[in-house]
């Protein structure tokens, strides 16, 4: 493994680390602004990424996934806490907080990409890196050596993209314990809901053989448009 390989790894997991901690914090604030403090007393309400590490699913599973395989990169923080009893409206409340995960990390995929197109018209270099990322999946060499403060820039931006992307698709999947099945659960008559809250091992097995390929095929779309504009820019 080269050493342009290994940072570009390293690059990842920051970025992961940072999208899972936007991700819990943003349901940690909804669920506070619509009347449940049990995740902002416990200060879950930040981007500090010590607040939100599950040791398995924050750091064990994407380290090993980053350097043992080539495959679809995920992770998990610790869950936030919500009490629902808190909310005027159950229903609603809970899916908003819910909701609220996922779009923070589109809206972080959307920044992610008004930043590269800012650098790639002030920057000749950033222009040319960010063209190679999306073609190549990587920039080159000699232009990483030539510009050692945009460089890691764009990379960070450009992953920044992926990830949160990714991210908020893969917690969208309608499986327990992902916030799609918390959305779900909602619309499900009594008798359907028990059977579905006892998945268990078996949502965990379609997580693990299919999450990674429908992801894909939720995300591509996205992901073919973001870089379309990073391309005409």
């Amino acid at each position: 493994m080269s050493q342009q390989e290994i940072v570009l790894k390293i690059f990842e997991f920051v970025v992961l680390l940072f999208a899972l901690s936007l991700h819990e914090a943003a349901h940690a604030w909804m669920a506070a602004r619509l009347g449940d403090p049990t995740a902002r007393m416990l200060g879950r309400v930040t981007l500090n990424p010590a607040k939100h590490i599950d040791l398995l699913g924050t750091i064990l599973i994407p380290l090993a996934m980053l350097f043992l395989s080539r495959g679809f990169l995920f992770g998990w923080a610790k869950p936030t806490p919500v009490t629902t009893r808190n909310f005027k409206n159950i229903v609603r409340d809970d899916i908003l907080s819910t909701l609220a995960g996922p779009v923070s990390n589109v809206l972080a995929a959307v920044v992610s990409l008004l930043l590269l197109a800012v650098i790639a018209r002030t920057t000749v270099i950033g222009n040319l890196m960010i063209k190679q990322l999306v073609m190549f999946g990587a920039p080159s060499q000699d232009l990483m050596a030539a510009s050692p403060i945009i460089a890691p820039l764009v990379v960070l931006l450009y992953l920044g993209i992926l990830l949160n992307l990714f991210l908020a698709a893969f917690n969208l999947l309608p499986l327990p314990p992902l916030d799609g099945s918390h959305i779900l659960r909602h619309m499900l008559p009594y008798s359907a809901l028990r059977v579905y809250d006892s998945l268990g091992m078996i949502s965990l097995v379609l997580i693990l053989f299919f999450g990674g390929p429908v992801v894909n095929a939720i995300v591509s779309p996205a992901l073919y448009a973001f870089n379309r504009v990073l391309l005409a820019l």
